[in-house]
């Protein structure tokens, strides 16, 4: 492949009448524009805007036959480009700073592509570019993607290896694709194998950038956002039937610190050996389950309330707070699958009043008049003391549930008095609304209450048999003491809208007008892709992304090892290893002994002929062979035949119009008389 200064041409040309060097130089641009737009979500705009404008000016210079820029060009895109990293990253380093100088300096180096050794640093920053995909999805869209860019990246590269005439990219994308199919097997072994080594198998987040889903905090309005994320946020499959709908919640960070405006973890004042115990006691059967986690960035595990054994999760513990959450030594950055059991029938929390309680109904000065007043005529109403909590609760559920309360995704900006707002004004809000003003309200009535994040529900795909729990499914509970009984779970929510627990019944985000045409085309046509693609997506997620150290000592298992470890894994790849080195030997002497029949018939003549003592060497071609062969043995039968026999296998070769078959030309060679002996 050549990559010349300057173009014959200075129009711009059908593409079949490109030169080679024009017509090459597009696919790999084609190629990197490809390789590069994969990464536009985790690049900054900027990064995106000046690679196009990069690779347009540099599709314009080939088409144009125009020279390519000089030095001073580059260096000040160069310079641009590492004080607009530093302006974004404040840094040079690190995972994001280091995949926007690769993507710019990829772009940046098409500039001066002049010679085949330029393209080859191209070929390979782009190899390079393909890696850091990975850093931020490893889902199955984006290794598809990824395959499409390597073998349009191998194509490029062999192409620029066949540097004579005009080979059509068809013929280097087939050769790429030989290539990439002998290379697979050694791939799956590799992948099958191979010691999974942190951090060689993990890409660890190295912040919080980009973090989706829950948060160790809520402001009024943060789940209404969730809301509208249709992205999974895990799969569970149970062993057995599972519980009923109304309580498939999984339990995430509980809130108790309440400034006015956000709701927090507890930092408690009160001493360690005060704080509240857990005191977790179950009945009824366990329900058995195995959920994979997509990557959270942290150290969480959602479980159905309530689990009482440690979930198994490969490659850290975990441990179950006072409060029920489930907590891991690190975070989750990489999908992760973990089996649990879960009690959906349990009481947890003291029986009797405590000290630490208090925390539990401490309210900020200052903040929702009218929910106090509110408080204040509930008790008169209800009357005083612990005995008359419950009362006071049913009360508040039954407000909610005729007092003309509306559960919606767009309830309005609220102010300072979130509470006062909802119970007085608004009357409408998303669950963290409610459950926010639920607290508020029992709080300011003296009961001990709290909020409970996490998810709740979910839906069954029909193709996989997996419950798929969504970022939509996000949800705030609360929970109150009752003396006797310990902490309650009260869903507020479910009284302004039942059906978003008993059937979960979800509000969604409004349509495009290309989903809501296909919905209405077909209404179960949607639903019923969708299920595929993600029983699909899932597939790739337990056998590929899930595939862990304990699956690989699993399959030595299954090879006949009673008890492997890494030291029968090394034995059993180097095994592989040989063996694989072996047959690629093998294939190799067979292949030369298959490469060109005709050669081989040819060079089978010159054999016979050393044996009579005529050595003509292995430059000849046949017609010379033929005249050497009549000039050393003569005007005889032989030699005459022989020398024909030469002259027809030359035409088979090379003749347009030659009516013999390589078939018919090794029949006559068996039917020649050879000498038994050298001539003179």
């Amino acid at each position: 492949m050549k990559f010349p200064r300057r173009f014959a041409s200075s129009a711009v040309r059908p593409a079949s009448s490109l030169p080679r060097d024009t017509r090459d130089t597009l696919f790999l641009l084609a190629v990197i524009a490809w390789v590069v737009m994969m990464q536009i979500g985790q690049i900054p705009w900027w990064c995106t805007a000046l690679t196009a404008g990069v690779l347009a000016w540099r599709t314009t210079l080939a088409l144009r036959g125009l020279p390519l820029p000089g030095w001073a060009w580059r260096m000040g895109l160069l310079a641009l480009t590492v004080a607009a990293t530093w302006w974004t990253h404040r840094t040079l380093l690190g995972r994001e700073a280091g995949v926007t100088l690769i993507v710019v300096l990829l772009a940046l180096k098409t500039l001066e592509l002049r010679a085949r050794r330029d393209a080859f640093v191209v070929f390979f920053l782009a190899f390079f570019t393909l890696l850091t995909h990975f850093f931020h999805s490893q889902s199955l869209l984006t290794a598809a993607g990824i395959l499409i860019a390597l073998l349009g990246l191998l194509t490029a590269l062999v192409n620029a290896h066949m540097p004579v005439g005009r080979p059509p990219l068809a013929q280097a994308a087939r050769i790429a694709a030989g290539m990439a199919a002998m290379g697979a097997p050694i791939m799956l072994v590799l992948f099958l194998l191979f010691p999974r080594l942190s951090p060689l198998w993990g890409m660890p987040g190295q912040d919080e950038t980009g973090r989706s889903g829950l948060s160790s905090s809520m402001r009024v309005g943060r789940f209404a956002e969730l809301a509208l994320d249709d992205g999974i946020a895990l799969r569970v499959r149970f062993d057995d039937a599972p519980p009923p709908q109304g309580q498939l919640y999984f339990r995430g960070p509980v809130l108790s610190d309440f400034d006015g405006i956000e709701w927090r973890a507890l930092r408690s004042g009160f001493p360690t050996s005060m704080a509240l115990p857990a005191d977790l006691s179950v009945s009824g059967p366990p329900v058995r389950y195995e959920v994979t986690m997509e990557p959270n960035r942290r150290p969480w595990l959602f479980v159905l309330e309530a689990a009482t054994q440690v979930p198994e999760v490969p490659g850290t513990h975990a441990r179950m707070n006072s409060d029920l959450q489930w907590i891991t030594m690190r975070p989750m950055d990489t999908l992760v699958r973990y089996r649990a059991e879960s009690h959906v029938n349990f009481r947890h929390g003291p029986l009797t009043p405590v000290v630490a309680l208090q925390d539990h109904i401490e309210l900020p000065g200052g903040y929702n008049p009218r929910t106090l007043a509110l408080a204040q005529a509930l008790r008169r109403e209800h009357g005083s003391g612990p005995q008359a909590n419950a009362a006071l609760i049913d009360a508040v559920m039954q407000r909610l549930r005729t007092g003309g309360y509306t559960y919606t995704l767009d309830p309005g900006v609220y102010g300072q008095h979130t509470a006062d707002e909802f119970w007085f004004d608004k009357r409408e809000g998303f669950c963290e609304h409610i459950a926010s003003s639920f607290v508020i309200l029992m709080r300011a009535m003296d009961i001990p209450a709290r909020i409970v994040t996490g998810y709740q529900g979910g839906e069954l795909n029909a193709v996989d048999g997996y419950w798929t729990v969504r970022q939509r499914d996000a949800h705030a509970w609360a929970e109150v003491w009752l003396q006797g009984r310990g902490w309650v779970r009260v869903d507020p929510t479910s009284a302004v809208s039942p059906g978003r627990i008993g059937s979960f019944e979800r509000l969604r985000a409004p349509e495009g007008a290309i989903a809501g045409a296909f919905r209405n085309l077909s209404p179960t046509l949607t639903t019923q892709l969708r299920a595929a693609w993600e029983a699909v997506n899932n597939r790739w997620n337990q056998w590929v992304l899930n595939y862990t150290q304990g699956q690989q000592l699993d399959l030595l298992k299954k090879l006949g090892f009673s008890s492997p470890s890494w030291t029968d894994l090394a034995y059993v790849l180097i095994g592989v290893v040989v063996g694989v080195s072996l047959l690629g030997a093998a294939w190799t002497l067979w292949e030369r002994q298959q490469h060109d029949p005709w050669l081989r018939l040819l060079q089978r003549s010159r054999k016979r002929l050393r044996q009579l003592g005529l050595d003509s060497g292995d430059h000849l071609p046949p017609r010379e062979l033929a005249a050497q062969v009549q000039r050393h043995f003569g005007s005889t039968e032989f030699s005459n035949r022989l020398a024909q026999w030469l002259l027809r296998l030359e035409a088979q070769r090379y003749s347009r119009h030659s009516p013999l078959t390589l078939a018919a030309l090794q029949r006559e060679f068996q039917q020649l008389t050879w000498p038994r002996k050298p001539l003179h």
